[in-house]
């Protein structure tokens, strides 16, 4: 846990020069507030000196030249419902919330776009896009919560990142304040654009590193006509995991292929109610999408396959309602788990999808092999699994176990070609790992992108790139 320093609560000597070029309402140094913004869902906490919340692209230009001047540290922050502590202000300074600036500025089927600032909900945005007839994908769990600048920020993705990809295949073009308060127009509202590098994969997924995003302009595609799908129950994980290759090996192409574990299942019984999963330990979501006709006649076939492959029960949805009641319970299980009291270590880890059984049984023996509970759910259609280790916090050997525990999960993910995050990012949760995920020379790459942009490295300071 990182805390505040109390002696050091008085205001800082750079405030009223800072007080001098934003409206009074944009900054306090209420200590409430301050805590507020202080964390995300992991479990670190910082208390910044001073929270800006800003409402304009002028309010970030302002605060950043100010504090580039002044060499002091600036954490930018969204919704603050990420799982990485990669909004925690460890070193103090600016807590800049973007939370205010949350205009859908325009929708507009004929290009294809949206342009939206950064604090706009995710569900507002494609509740936008649906009423006018399209589709904005990506859709992490915490979509009713989380921000577009924030997903923009880890390049999120989401259960239906299996066919339609994750943020940044949706990011057409970027306005980006940075570090020193110049504006960086990149991309556009073009569909296709190949004049100069790709400056916008450089900032999305950067955490708050490299520049504070302004405005998005994000590409929409038509709405899928229908969709239907198969919940299915499986009498063990390591079936459930077996039957998803399976499915993709028979041709099927799923918007969404999800799976979850017996830990996951026991807490979303007791979190739920009984009789609000059928028998099973492992549980299988599998959604299709299209032409009305075309997956109302697939998702039979698909039925026949799925009960061939070893499901215990299988439950179709084919209408709308009956859909959102299965992803909705799909987005209760991450609040199952929190309910069983244990902190929930959520790793995003990424295998190839031909080590998915792999992974399944090194989850089980590492389980067994720590004394801690592993829970493992997500979206198998892309190899991404929440391996989540189950931590009684207050009971140190057990913390000294998990964390060992943790070290033991990525050395296997790293040496079987997968990834520490798929869409979390690395933050501080995931800091210590960096170095050993990418290579020698990515490092000196990023660090040397860093340096070129932020210098006097004022932005977000104390994450994975000092």
């Amino acid at each position: 846990m990182i805390t505040d320093d109390s002696e050091q609560n008085s205001p800082p000597p750079w405030l009223p020069g800072l007080r001098e070029l934003l409206e009074p309402d944009r900054i306090s140094i209420d200590e409430e507030l301050r805590q507020e913004m202080g964390t995300d869902r992991w479990y670190a906490a910082a208390l910044p000196d001073v929270v800006v919340q800003a409402r304009t692209r002028e309010d970030v230009v302002a605060t950043l030249r100010y504090a580039n001047e002044h060499r002091i540290p600036v954490t930018t922050r969204g919704a603050g419902v990420g799982y990485v502590g990669g909004c925690v202000p460890v070193q103090r300074g600016i807590l800049l919330s973007v939370r205010k600036m949350d205009r859908i500025l325009e929708m507009n089927p004929a290009d294809g776009v949206a342009v939206v600032e950064p604090g706009v909900i995710l569900n507002d945005l494609q509740e936008a896009a649906r009423k006018a007839g399209w589709y904005y994908p990506p859709d992490p769990a915490s979509l009713n919560e989380c921000s577009v600048g924030g997903t923009i920020a880890t390049n999120a993705g989401g259960p239906r990142c299996v066919k339609y990809g994750v943020t940044r295949h949706y990011v057409l073009g970027l306005e980006v304040v940075l570090p020193d308060g110049q504006v960086l127009e990149t991309g556009g509202r073009c569909h296709k654009n190949k004049t100069g590098l790709d400056l916008i994969g450089m900032f999305v997924g950067s955490e708050g590193l490299l520049g504070v995003v302004t405005k998005a302009t994000l590409r929409l595609i038509p709405h899928p006509e229908a969709r239907a799908m198969l919940a299915a129950t499986f009498p063990n994980f390591e079936t459930a995991a077996a039957a998803v290759q399976d499915i993709l090996n028979h041709g099927w192409q799923p918007s969404g292929l999800e799976i979850t574990d017996a830990f996951t299942l026991r807490a979303a019984r007791d979190y739920l109610g009984p009789g609000s999963l059928p028998d099973g330990d492992a549980h299988l979501i599998v959604e299709l999408d299209g032409r009305r006709e075309s997956v109302l006649n697939e998702i039979s076939s698909l039925r026949s396959l799925v009960e061939d492959l070893g499901a215990i029960t299988v439950q179709e949805a084919r209408d709308p309602e009956a859909c959102e009641a299965i992803w909705k319970l799909r987005r209760e299980f991450s609040y199952s788990l929190r309910a069983t009291g244990l902190t929930k270590l959520n790793e995003d880890i990424v295998v190839p999808r031909s080590k998915l059984v792999d992974l399944v049984r090194f989850a089980k023996k590492l389980e067994t092999d720590a004394g801690v509970f592993i829970a493992c759910f997500g979206h198998a259609g892309d190899g991404n699994i929440h391996t989540n280790l189950m931590v009684n916090e207050s009971d140190p050997d057990e913390w000294s176990r998990a964390v060992a525990a943790l070290d033991t999960l990525f050395q296997w993910v790293i040496a079987n070609e997968g990834k520490i995050t798929g869409e979390h990012g690395i933050g501080l949760a995931k800091k210590r790992w960096f170095s050993d995920a990418v290579s020698p020379t990515a490092l000196d790459v990023h660090h040397r992108l860093k340096l070129a942009l932020d210098p006097n490295g004022i932005l977000n300071p104390g994450k994975f790139i000092e």
